[in-house]
């Protein structure tokens, strides 16, 4: 397992503490997002890699990795991902430019940029 899939899977596991902790906060909270990301006009994994790009703009490592493996599960490819980095860069700059090297760490520990590395 890679760096950034044990720092994702080290953050779960302390949300989880937190949550047991804290059942009233962590249900409200919960609430939210549960009702943003579900498909509408826009889908699931189109409002995921928006959030990605959001989270990369700002700097938030827990949202980086949590809204990639969200996007991933909910079906995007990592060109997709790459591409929407793509506009977290446009937006901030070395920030986006920065994080958006976590990404790639994160795809390449999961195996998903073999095939764009050989295409490119």
């Amino acid at each position: 397992m890679g760096e950034q899939e044990k720092l994702h899977g080290k953050m779960s596991q302390m949300w989880k503490i937190y949550k047991t902790c804290m059942p009233d906060v962590a249900s409200a909270y919960d609430e939210l997002p549960m009702e943003v990301y579900k498909d509408g006009a826009l889908s699931g994994k189109i409002k995921r890699m928006m959030a990605l790009t959001g989270a990369l703009a700002h700097g938030c490592r827990a949202c980086i990795l949590y809204q990639t493996e969200e996007a991933l599960t909910l079906g995007a490819t990592a060109e997709e991902i790459l591409e929407a980095c793509a506009v977290a860069i446009s937006l901030g700059g070395t920030m986006g430019a920065g994080e958006t090297t976590r990404v790639v760490q994160f795809l390449e520990e999961k195996g998903l940029l073999e095939e764009l590395k050989r295409d490119n």
